[in-house]
């Protein structure tokens, strides 16, 4: 099997785009080999942490994925001996949890929706599922002495959707630059308050975290699941919104100063991804997918065809974050440096049967899986989105990678 037909197998492609990326590329950057020295790279990464595991390369996909397992339980166990072992259902302890994070991101200033403007959309159109939680018989008195980021964070798991996509947020076709302002992210926890009315939203999403991109929040509700690493994935997900809130902050801004900027930050809250098969000529054609469509449909087309995926661009460095987070907390950069750019690594492995099973080394793909394990559910698609992003940067870089991502993901699409 030639690197081109490997690098295919993996991202379950057609070889002929992986050849056309290395044939255009070669001629736009000069670089050459650089698939096949992506392949040896893959090979090498896999073999050494193989090694460290004290497994060998011969071992079947159970085998291997288990001991990612217990790797991860290891990094749990130690993260929660240096941060006192803190119990996620309570804030002080979460608070504890957050101080370290911020140590690491700092604080970031974005464009956000201002206040007022926030107090107007609720005022406007009152979220009455939140208002009889709180036992509100009006909004003014609700926000008299309530929280408004605690509020607005609490319309995403509280009021039904089809009211937030076709009342609530249909207000926001009216918004103009002027309804922005530069401010500081929020990060916080919820008060305890909040748990019960989420109950619905953590069992589904398997997760006590969540953000407002408009806003400028990244929030955690009180709450444990009891799965393996759990602080672990909680402190990973939030590295990951404190880098995706600003990234779409900077296109916020940018969308200031050009026509239709309602259209435009409705599209990207959405999360809009173009859905056409375009015309191929002798360029390498990319589309820029925004969401993780394989959580959707693993099967669908769009995942097949050349794409760079800024939410690979979030967890490359959530996960580099975490890995300083252990290195400050308590010198803990030998373990957690384990995960050191894996995100893009994976392979086949042969199972008892002879069948070939593909195995992901991404930190978040195990910690997913593990979530899943009663379902016997294994995660890969992180890895095969940070290894179409790791193709584009071996040629052209990490900073052209961001700035491309965030150029064209209105467009949906750019050729080189």
């Amino acid at each position: 099997m030639t690197p081109h037909e490997k690098l295919a197998n993996i991202l379950r492609t057609d070889k002929d785009y992986i050849l056309k990326i290395s044939e255009r590329f070669q001629k736009a950057t000069g670089k050459k080999g650089v698939i096949e020295n992506l392949v040896e790279e893959n090979e090498k990464q896999i073999s050494g942490h193989l090694k460290r595991m004290g497994v060998s390369r011969d071992a079947g996909p159970q085998e291997i994925f288990l001991s990612l397992a217990d790797k991860i339980d290891s990094d749990e166990d130690r993260l929660q001996k240096v941060l006192q072992n803190p119990n996620a259902s309570k804030s002080e302890d979460l608070e504890r949890v957050l101080a370290s994070i911020i140590d690491v991101a700092g604080k970031h200033v974005g464009f956000f929706l201002k206040k007022e403007k926030a107090r107007e959309f609720l005022i406007n159109e009152p979220p009455k599922n939140v208002m009889k939680y709180l036992k509100y018989s009006s909004v003014e008195k609700m926000l008299a002495k309530e929280d408004l980021f605690e509020v607005y964070s609490s319309l995403r798991f509280v009021e039904d959707e089809e009211w937030m996509n076709s009342v609530f947020f249909k207000q926001y076709e009216s918004l103009k630059p002027e309804d922005f302002e530069e401010r500081e992210m929020r990060l916080q926890v919820l008060d305890k308050k909040w748990v019960k009315a989420a109950d619905g939203f953590l069992k589904h999403k398997w997760h006590n975290i969540s953000h407002l991109k408009e806003m400028g929040v990244v929030f955690v509700i009180p709450a444990t699941f009891g799965i393996a690493g759990e602080i672990l994935r909680m402190m990973s997900l939030i590295f990951h919104y404190l880098s995706e809130v600003p990234y779409y902050s900077d296109i916020f801004r940018g969308l200031a100063e050009k026509p239709s900027f309602s259209k435009n930050f409705i599209s990207l809250l959405r999360g809009d991804v173009l859905d056409k098969k375009m015309q191929e000529d002798e360029k390498s054609l990319w589309f820029v997918i925004q969401r993780y469509l394989a959580k959707d449909d693993p099967n669908e087309w769009r995942l097949f065809v050349p794409h760079i995926n800024p939410e690979a661009i979030h967890w490359l460095r959530a996960e580099e974050n975490l890995i300083e987070a252990g290195k400050r907390l308590d010198g803990n950069h030998d373990d957690l440096g384990f995960w050191f750019h894996l995100d893009w690594v994976g392979d086949f492995f042969k199972d008892k049967n002879g069948n070939d099973i593909l195995i992901s080394f991404d930190l978040v793909d195990v910690v997913m899986s593990l979530v899943k394990k009663k379902e016997q559910i294994k995660f890969l698609y992180h890895h095969q989105e940070a290894l179409w992003n790791k193709i584009f940067m071996e040629y052209f870089g990490r900073e052209e990678l961001v700035k491309r991502s965030q150029d064209y993901l209105l467009k949906g699409y750019f050729k080189v």
